[in-house]
């Protein structure tokens, strides 16, 4: 399956808040859809299961207008919907029935999930009786019961504890392996890059940046190299690159253990390297530039923090 986005327009009243939205994701694959708070994700998700209609633009699965009602989709929000009041299998039976599984399917389901997330120990019980990263599986279970084609994942890590946390990373590799479309939403960038192989980042209802994540990681790093010393501290060490050889790199950033230098225009690797040689510098570390999901976000719409 393929789901396409396409500019995507959404005011409400006179403020437009989606400015042409569009991107794609495809089964088998995890797309990382990242923001800032108020950038304009849920919105984004929202549109694509008919919570609001968008002005306009379209969404494509496989090439044909998307009708959500006709295709299964699980939604994981950042805030739990469920009632705290209800046993655990009421409501998640009772979810699984909204979403038009009959009650042996809707009970069976729930079992399995239950099971899945080691949390069927508690199926009697209400849920306000649970700790805080027990009810998040419950929402997770609910989310699956229906087997959904398409699974949205919004900040699915909260309130785990690593335990918890390894439990639900196994089950969305496994939704991956089953052909599903999984678009995964998070701050937490580290998540992001585990699990997804394509990234979308929304700023100010915009996409500043789109595509597949090792690409992006590849150009962002382009003519960046790494650079620690064993002879000198990061401080004398930026000092002394800035000195001895601004004619060949400048230092980009000071990073916890190493420099991050940029190239000069018309410079390469070999020039730095035999410039290296030359110096006092004891190379400690010396390699490609491989930034983080978190630098490159930061970088897109960083400054705005």
């Amino acid at each position: 399956m393929k789901l396409e986005i396409r500019d995507i327009h959404k005011s409400f009243g006179e403020k437009e808040i989606l400015h042409g939205i569009s991107f794609e994701v495809e089964s088998g694959k995890a797309l990382g859809l990242l923001g800032r708070n108020g950038a304009g994700k849920t919105t984004t998700i929202r549109i694509l299961m008919d919570v609001f209609h968008a002005n306009s633009g379209e969404i494509f699965l496989d090439g044909k207008s998307f009708a959500p009602a006709k295709t299964p989709i699980g939604y994981l929000p950042e805030e739990r919907g469920l009632y705290p009041k209800r046993t655990v299998m009421e409501q998640v039976v009772f979810l699984a029935k909204l979403r038009g599984m009959n009650a042996r399917a809707a009970r069976e389901s729930a079992k399995k999930w239950l099971e899945r997330l080691e949390v069927s120990e508690y199926a009697n019980r209400k849920l306000e009786t649970l700790s805080k990263g027990n009810q998040q599986k419950v929402q997770l279970a609910a989310t699956l019961v229906h087997e959904p084609d398409i699974v949205i994942l919004d900040e699915p890590f909260s309130g785990l504890d690593p335990v918890n946390a390894q439990i639900l990373k196994d089950v969305v590799r496994e939704l991956i392996a089953e052909n599903r479309i999984v678009i995964f939403s998070s701050h937490q960038m580290s998540y992001v890059e585990e699990f997804c192989d394509n990234i979308a980042i929304i700023n100010q209802g915009k996409i500043v940046l789109a595509g597949d994540l090792k690409e992006i990681r590849k150009e962002y790093g382009k003519n960046r190299m790494t650079l620690s010393a064993n002879n000198m501290e990061l401080e004398e060490l930026e000092k002394y690159v800035g000195e001895q050889l601004s004619d060949v790199v400048t230092v980009s950033e000071r990073k916890k253990t190493f420099l991050v230098l940029e190239l000069a225009e018309g410079r390469c690797n070999t020039d730095l390297l035999r410039r290296l040689g030359e110096t006092a510098i004891d190379v400690e570390r010396y390699g490609i530039y491989e930034p983080s999901l978190n630098d490159i976000f930061v970088e897109k719409v960083g400054e705005e923090v």
